[in-house]
């Protein structure tokens, strides 16, 4: 006789694993250690905003994660994977701070290219019409799709690269300060998208900026200092930890209250 569960039960289901967990992270460059053993996890389906002063490590933190920074020690893994392992690269979009176009060609031209990279042969063709039109409508560059790259503003380029990242609807997305020199209405569309990525599609983000009004648009924050990570939590967290009313308030805060721990001077 065959024995079938009718009482329903079955074990609770398991939480996902986290999109990226370091401990002990270390970057050495030279005679300058430029990541010093940082902890930290990101969630799936979250926005975290990484921020901190020009110098801090914080592209470096995002090369490792995105699997081109030499020389990392201690443990990163993302997406289950140790970073850099070849089956990620489908999977997470890296943007950097210089645009990554061929200015000679059109839009449209550019995300053709990069999808015949990713999806190549002529079984894929539909594959990459449908990828190269959602990118262009995610980055609202359908108006300038025909154009050539050369002649976009800084800011329409920059969203040019952004597509080029969105082409595969990677898990993860890796964006250096993506909103530098663009205006307030394009931050604002920008960050939008940003979180109809995390909430439609379950992305995980990781956005660097060292404009502390952007820290409130994300779900957690990194701040980093120095190579040292001063702290991991949300915006709301951080303001209530420190007593103060912004997260640029908070960070200095921070800031001070590391530098007197140190036995360094406060900052002036």
């Amino acid at each position: 006789m065959m024995n079938y569960d009718s009482g329903g039960t079955h074990p609770p289901p398991q939480p996902p694993p986290p999109a990226i967990e370091a401990r002990g992270l270390t970057v050495v460059r030279g005679d300058r250690t430029v990541l010093r053993g940082l902890d930290f996890t990101l969630e799936p389906g979250t926005i975290t905003g990484l921020l901190g002063p020009s110098g801090c490590g914080k592209t470096t933190l995002m090369r490792a994660v995105a699997g081109t920074q030499a020389k990392v020690t201690g443990t990163l893994t993302v997406l289950g994977h140790p970073a850099g392992a070849p089956l990620l690269r489908p999977r997470i979009g890296y943007v950097t701070q210089a645009p990554s176009v061929y200015t000679d060609l059109t839009v449209r031209q550019n995300l053709d290219y990069f999808a015949a990279v990713l999806h190549p042969g002529r079984a894929h063709r539909e594959t990459r019409r449908t990828a190269v039109t959602r990118a262009i409508e995610d980055v609202d560059l359908t108006s300038h799709a025909d154009a050539p790259a050369g002649a976009l503003s800084g800011g329409q380029r920059s969203r040019v690269s952004l597509a080029v990242a969105l082409l595969s609807t990677p898990d993860l997305l890796v964006l250096d300060e993506p909103t530098v020199g663009l205006d307030p209405v394009l931050r604002r569309d920008l960050w939008d998208l940003f979180h109809r990525l995390a909430a439609d599609r379950g992305a995980t983000l990781l956005i660097s900026s060292h404009v502390m009004d952007e820290a409130e648009r994300c779900h957690r924050l990194l701040l980093m200092r120095e190579g040292r990570i001063l702290a991991e939590d949300t915006p709301e967290a951080l303001r209530t930890r420190t007593g103060t009313e912004t997260v640029e308030a908070a960070f200095l805060h921070l800031v001070d209250e590391a530098a007197a721990t140190q036995g360094k001077e406060p900052r002036p």
